[in-house]
């Protein structure tokens, strides 16, 4: 099997309901789908989702990664190769996490399709479905609430509620939501590194009685001690997040033992195959996994899941992502049911796109 052709298309995507985190205000986002067609018939589909922010990319970086590097080393390749394929590639793209991750997500499709396998099968099958989080931005009090009660009313047994630019407030907000939603709905709370360690500790005191699942990233990222300390001094689970972008990093977190649990998204890391190596150091130093997302296409998301449903101790997941996205190209790429993810179990990704 050889590769014969690449092909990119940008795609910009508004969201249907815009949202705010602590340092940005989101409303519309734009993937990179990229095909890659083999001489036996068999095309492979991947997507960027680059964000300035958290990958160091943008949609004009992307492009450009894929005309010097990628088509160059790609074109007459054999994709089922795809660790030697990849290996090519690391030197060139290590700063460009969701390209990386693009061409990982076709690689990984085409060898599913040639076996004749979801990807998650192929990589081991723990289980065949997964429950996801929904996540509910900065918004003030009421509206948060009515968010919450609209969440539970479709199924959703996890929210994530965002926050980081007010403790005071945000420990009212997750008050009022836990008031509201009753007791059988999991809360998880993700400060984007808004906090100070004071302002963790503070937080985590005040909604004792929320029984908060976990608190994601609550201080900065370039500090990853800070981290530690909060997790040191807290009785809920702590997660990294923005601190984690490579396998180094998960070393150095698990080796200081500064988090309990991590947040793995397949475009800030590079792929499926660097987060399988990831989940490895977690599994080895005793840590959880929670595999994350970006505002992504329904086929990064499918990935994300993919790599969820192939290994056991990949506890949560928030992949909602392509929830708000308006004329999504992979809409279908996964199936959503009363707040539980399934793959279409189509071989590879599972979707076939037309753009």
């Amino acid at each position: 099997m050889q590769i014969t052709r690449l092909e990119i298309v940008p795609v910009t995507m508004k969201l249907s309901e815009p949202y705010t985190i602590a340092y940005e205000t989101v409303s519309s986002t734009t993937n990179i789908f990229l095909n890659i067609e083999t001489n036996t018939g068999i095309t492979g589909f991947g997507c960027a989702a680059p964000d300035l922010e958290v990958t160091g990319e943008t949609p004009e970086s992307v492009t450009n990664d894929c005309k010097n590097f990628v088509e160059p080393k790609l074109k007459g390749v054999d994709p089922c190769r795809y660790i030697y394929q990849l290996n090519k590639l690391k030197s060139d793209l290590h700063k460009s996490p969701s390209t990386l991750a693009m061409v990982d997500m076709a690689l990984f499709d085409i060898v599913g399709k040639t076996a004749g396998l979801p990807l998650y099968k192929l990589l081991g099958g723990f289980r065949d479905r997964m429950k996801t989080s929904v996540t509910i931005g900065i918004l003030p009090l009421e509206e948060t609430i009515e968010h919450a009660a609209k969440y539970k009313s479709m199924g959703f047994k996890v929210l994530k509620i965002k926050g980081g630019k007010n403790v005071d407030i945000d420990i009212e907000r997750m008050i009022k939501v836990r008031e509201e939603i009753g007791k059988e709905i999991d809360l998880r709370f993700d400060a984007n590194q808004g906090y100070t360690v004071e302002e963790s500790l503070k937080f985590v005191n005040e909604t004792k009685q929320v029984k908060i699942e976990l608190i994601e990233q609550p201080t900065p990222k370039g500090e990853p001690d800070l981290l530690g300390r909060v997790t040191n001094n807290v009785p809920i689970p702590v997660m990294a997040d923005e601190s984690l972008m490579n396998l180094r990093d998960a070393f150095r977190l698990a080796r200081k033992d500064l988090v309990d649990t991590v947040n793995v998204k397949i475009m800030k890391v590079g792929g499926v195959n660097e987060a399988l190596q990831i989940n490895a150091v977690a599994k080895a130093a005793n840590l959880e996994v929670m595999v994350g997302c970006m505002d992504e296409s329904a086929l990064g998301i499918s990935a994300g899941l993919h790599f969820a449903l192939a290994r056991p101790n990949v506890e949560y997941a928030d992949l909602d992502g392509h929830l708000d996205l308006i004329d999504d190209p992979a809409d279908g790429a996964v199936i959503l049911k009363e707040g539980v993810l399934y793959p279409t179990n189509k071989p590879g990704l599972g979707f076939d796109l037309n753009i």
